[in-house]
């Protein structure tokens, strides 16, 4: 027990300080959104037009909007902390979705080979042809607004990435020497990607699904921003912000508050991928 107190020491002090930093932020960021229903000081969706664009530290009836009002007079603070749980939720979703596509289709490709494998890759040619935000904001003009749709979409439209990683990573775990063992031992085809393959192939897939999830975050946000996410009176980072922009020069704070928790968000994500890419691929260091 004490060498494993010892050796759990030694490693927390090869970790970077921008790397401990990022985390803490991150897990902050992440628990204020899971207890936002006890942590808000108002109902996100309160209205009260008599407090309606007042700067942060403004009472009115016993209430202190620490980070002002919004063009309803709703309580920025709130909403924000509800509107981060909204793209958090769609950011993770969205991930898993498409980890689960793109991931079984690479494994797919790159074990049976042959016309699954020219099939599945031409599709992802396709695919990464036509840029993500684009198909996405034409998939939800048509298919309309709404969170269960929104994951969907943002997780259909970025499969192809994992698609590839999957499928390169296959193709060199396939010829290992255990993979052929299982394979003379009588071990089906679902049973070897799954128990063999996945878990050597776990580590990349990691790293694309850290850089992803942030990407996920700006994907929605900006969707949001455009009118075709999260739709009022629900709160998200980027629907805040849509409606700051009519108001940016009387209150700013609409704009700059989820604003700088989007950049955080990000940055942290975007830091802690990068320390992760290197310990799991210590190839990278050197480059």
């Amino acid at each position: 027990m004490i060498v494993s107190v010892h050796a759990v020491r030694q490693h927390l002090r090869r970790v970077p300080l921008s790397v401990v930093v990022v985390s803490i932020l991150l897990a902050a960021i992440v628990l204020l959104a899971v207890f936002a229903p006890l942590v808000a000081p108002a109902d996100p969706n309160n209205q009260t037009l008599l407090a309606r664009l007042k700067a942060p530290g403004f009472s009115y009836r016993g209430i202190t909007y620490w980070l002002g009002t919004d063009d309803l007079g709703r309580d920025v603070l709130s909403r924000t902390l509800y509107g981060a749980r909204v793209s958090l939720g769609v950011a993770v979703l969205s991930v898993i979705v498409s980890t689960l596509v793109g991931v079984s289709l690479g494994m797919l490709a790159g074990w049976f080979r042959g016309w699954t494998e020219t099939i599945i890759m031409r599709l992802v040619d396709i695919m990464m042809s036509i840029p993500a935000i684009l198909l996405a904001v034409l998939t939800v003009a048509v298919l309309g607004p709404g969170f269960l749709k929104l994951v969907l979409v943002l997780g259909l439209t970025r499969w192809p990435r994992y698609t590839r990683v999957a499928y390169a990573q296959t193709l060199q775990v396939a010829n290992l020497p255990f993979i052929k063992a299982s394979e003379l031992a009588g071990a089906g085809a679902v049973r070897i990607l799954f128990h063999h393959v996945l878990p050597n192939i776990a580590g990349p897939i990691l790293i694309v699904a850290t850089a992803e999830f942030g990407l996920m975050i700006l994907m929605e946000s900006g969707l949001s921003f455009l009118g075709l996410g999260i739709q009022p009176p629900s709160a998200s980072w980027g629907s805040i912000m849509s409606v700051g922009r009519q108001y940016l020069e009387r209150a700013w704070w609409i704009v700059a508050v989820p604003g700088v928790c989007l950049f955080l968000l990000v940055f942290s994500v975007n830091v802690l991928g990068d320390w992760l890419r290197d310990q799991l691929d210590p190839r990278s260091r050197s480059r």
